[in-house]
């Protein structure tokens, strides 16, 4: 009985001397005698007695945080925040609801960690030291997150520190670290902040996932884009992205899905328009016939974009530059075959050369002129017919791109005050329509007298114009 006492005895004195020691510990906290405090406060954390205590880990973190926050205490020990980050885990896993944590002395350890690691940030920021910078931060971010959740912050209604959020975004995204840019964006764009400041970080969202082909992230942030910034231009972000993402098939399928809905803005069919036109450019393998129905497809998606906005000028007039251009490979077929026909003219004239020497006789004569004609007419027959179907074609798309290109002049030329763009527009459909009405001209040369005088004051309407904006 009297060995049981005399333990007991002596785990009491043990208590009361760890009691005590905390005492000290205490007192120096109190009175801000940090050096001391840990002097006290290392003597417990070698006590093996004290370990199984929470009250020496949330010492322990209070003094070496206050050392930490003080810049002169933070040189002369540099490990310890690494110290503080170590007690506050362990005093978190032994009161994990935080339970003690006003008895013991409040939260400012917590406090004392983030403002630190905040301050440390903006000063590396400050001087261009990105990785530093968003590394002090995302240690901020991890305190002042405990604090918010435990509703510790001044404001019970605060959620995050969108402060430490954009500068770690911003530290992250200079040092080239663009998945982890996007972490910290991203966290502030599922909150929907939407002060000027954050419109940046909505682009910055946008085109990471067109580039990181993240479709539901991309959609995403792209409809809060567009409801907290309406009059940002999101379509071409979304077009962006389906260019970049989409194959042929998938692009073509969205747009007649959207365009037969309904869906598509101005904006959208303009993207849509240059997104087809450049079809040749962008897909090397397909055949002749494929990229012309794509041509037609942007023509008729900037043809609808215009339909939307009669203003749209550059709508238009793409238009006109697309059928130009048709009109222009066809013409170019023509003077193929024009020189082809040439060709075998003068191939048959060489054949029946000697013939028609030879010939001594009228009636031989006209034999062997009869059999060069003859053969000459079946040679080029075909090469004819082809000319004849393609002048059909040369004049619808004339006609369409002339169209087109009047309805831009007439968009574009009693606007009072015109930009350089809307000169350089104005002066290329000058360009166009006086070729065309030149052509035009020509085709009723000693046909038609009254379509060549037609032609002809509209041809020389233009061409009096041309090189007249500026």
């Amino acid at each position: 009985m009297k060995k049981i006492l005399l333990v007991l005895l002596f785990a009491a004195v043990a208590q009361i001397s760890i009691a005590q020691d905390f005492k000290k510990v205490k007192i120096a906290v109190g009175i801000l005698k940090w050096e001391d405090a840990k002097t006290e406060i290392d003597k417990l954390a070698n006590d093996p007695k004290a370990k199984d205590k929470p009250e020496l880990y949330y010492y322990q973190a209070r003094i070496y945080a206050a050392l930490f926050k003080d810049a002169a205490l933070r040189a002369k020990y540099p490990n310890a925040s690494q110290v503080a980050a170590a007690a506050l885990e362990k005093y978190a896993s032994m009161d994990a609801g935080f339970t003690k944590i006003k008895e013991l002395g409040g939260v400012e350890p917590y406090f004392d960690m983030y403002a630190t690691y905040f301050q440390l940030g903006v000063n590396v920021f400050n001087e261009k030291s990105w990785l530093p910078a968003a590394e002090n931060f995302v240690i901020a971010i991890k305190y002042i997150d405990i604090i918010i959740q435990n509703k510790w912050a001044a404001s019970p209604t605060l959620t995050m520190d969108t402060t430490a959020l954009l500068y770690a975004g911003y530290a992250y995204q200079n040092a080239n670290q663009m998945d982890d840019a996007a972490k910290f964006y991203s966290r502030l764009a599922d909150s929907k902040v939407n002060e000027a400041i954050y419109l940046d970080l909505y682009r910055f969202l946008a085109q990471h996932f067109t580039k990181t082909n993240i479709e539901a992230s991309f959609f995403n942030y792209l409809a809060i884009g567009k409801e907290i910034y309406p009059k940002e231009a999101w379509d071409e972000y979304e077009i962006d992205f389906i260019d970049t993402n989409y194959d042929l098939a998938k692009k073509t399928s969205l747009y007649d899905t959207e365009d037969a809905a309904g869906k598509l803005t101005e904006e959208k069919y303009l993207r849509f328009g240059d997104l087809f036109v450049n079809v040749k450019n962008k897909e090397k393998d397909l055949d002749s016939a494929t990229q012309v129905k794509y041509t037609l497809k942007a023509a008729e998606a900037f043809q609808k974009a215009y339909q939307l906005n009669s203003a749209n000028a550059a709508a238009i007039f793409n238009v006109g530059v697309i059928y130009y251009n048709i009109f222009g490979e066809y013409d170019d077929k023509v003077s193929t075959n024009i020189r082809t026909l040439r060709s075998i003219s003068t191939a048959n004239e060489e054949e029946f050369a000697a013939k028609k020497a030879a010939a001594k006789t009228p009636q031989a004569k006209a034999a062997v002129n009869k059999a060069a004609a003859d053969k000459l007419a079946a040679a080029q027959a075909s090469i004819k017919k082809q000319n004849q179907d393609l002048d059909v074609d040369i004049q619808k798309n004339i006609d369409l791109s002339v169209d087109a290109l009047e309805k831009a002049f007439a968009a574009l030329k009693d606007k009072s005050e015109k930009t350089k763009r809307d000169n350089n527009l104005l002066n290329n459909c000058v360009r166009y329509l006086t070729n065309l009405y030149e052509i035009k001209r020509n085709k009723f040369r000693g046909k038609d007298p009254q379509k060549y005088d037609m032609y002809e004051a509209k041809y020389k309407q233009y061409d009096a114009l041309q090189n007249s904006f500026n």
